[in-house]
């Protein structure tokens, strides 16, 4: 299997690596808008690099991975599908709505494949609290707490492209909401706060966020984000039932702290960031998506689970905007959701 790899970068680097030693592709066709980061990637790698994005296209592959900025992501997606290629793509499709539906029109319309990189769906403790809650383990569930806290915040020319902090960090949160429980939100109430560096109010973007998330089925869920969490990269999901409580996310690199005399001890080498913390998430999502492309299991995570996302992100920016509850029947592209 020939793949193209369009994007460089730090997410990109990680991928190309991982998908140049998968037994199942024969070699990478690598791009990038640096096509020096490209040559370098490919040149440490053994694969090849391309002078541009359009040679990818031109010189034949099999399947492409889009790790660009995000405002490449539905462009590219739309000419892959109209030439019959499958992609995964990182999240997000695309930073608003239309742009989304568009870009998974044209892949419906060709019926070609489009796997979104939410990385959180193939970690073994999300895994395992979907078992838990699927199996009744928790009996009804009524409250679920996820927080995304990175150690320190992303350069300040990223912020404006980023999409802000609902699309760009707890769009993860959102998304591993619905597939963990298996239900749907129907209304949220988000509020942030700017108050940290001037970077984030220059951006019109928050530091900080959270929201409160109501689903289907009357359980209550916040989601809480922050770009200053100095202790270390700090991502959790808490669900409790009327049975029993858990958690993931807590082991011995979690950065948190107790003040309790018999409490466990900080840990020692805290999570510095998403890289590390999911790593054999990410292999396992690129695993899965050579099987897909191969038709040996059906797509983890369509275009449609993406939409519902980022349906959620949107509501969370209009609610913080409008200091007003937003249910998700206001925005466009509801329609059937995904099979979470």
């Amino acid at each position: 299997m020939r793949i193209g790899v369009i994007g460089t970068g730090r997410i990109g680097t990680i991928h190309a690596t991982t998908l140049s030693r998968h037994r199942e592709v024969g070699s990478l066709i690598l791009s990038d808008a640096d096509p020096a980061r490209a040559a370098d990637l490919a040149l440490r790698l053994g694969e090849t690099a391309a002078p541009g994005m359009d040679e990818i296209f031109q010189w034949g592959v099999d399947a492409l991975v889009i790790t660009t900025a995000t405002s490449a992501h539905a462009e590219l997606i739309g000419r892959a599908a109209r030439m019959g290629l499958a992609v995964f793509c990182e999240k997000p499709i695309a930073l608003d709505l239309p742009g989304t539906l568009q870009a998974i029109g044209e892949v419906e319309s060709a019926g070609t494949i489009l796997q979104m990189g939410f990385q959180r769906r193939f970690d073994a403790g999300y895994a395992g609290a979907r078992e838990a809650v699927r199996a009744g383990r928790l009996g009804r569930l009524h409250t679920v707490r996820a927080l995304t806290s990175d150690q320190a915040p992303p350069p300040a020319a990223y912020l404006p492209l980023s999409g802000g902090l609902y699309r760009d960090t707890l769009i993860h949160d959102f998304d591993v909401l619905r597939w963990v429980t298996g239900r749907e939100v129907t209304e949220v109430y988000a509020a942030g706060s700017d108050a940290g560096p001037a970077m984030f109010r220059e951006a019109g973007d928050v530091d900080t966020a959270a929201a409160v998330l109501t689903l289907d089925d009357g359980t209550l869920a916040t989601a809480t984000a922050t770009r200053m969490n100095g202790a270390g990269y700090d991502v959790r999901m808490e669900l409790s039932g009327e049975r029993d409580t858990i958690v993931v996310g807590l082991d011995d690199r979690t950065p948190i702290a107790s003040t309790e005399p018999t409490g466990p001890p900080a840990a020692d080498k805290p999570w510095p960031g998403f890289l590390e913390r999911f790593g054999p998430a990410y292999e396992a999502e690129l695993a899965a998506f050579i099987e897909v492309v191969r038709g040996e299991r059906p797509n983890p995570c369509d275009g449609r689970e993406a939409l519902q996302a980022l349906r959620i992100a949107e509501a969370c920016e209009l609610s913080r905007h409008e200091h007003r509850p937003v249910r998700l029947a206001e925005l466009p592209g509801g329609g059937t959701p995904g099979p979470v």
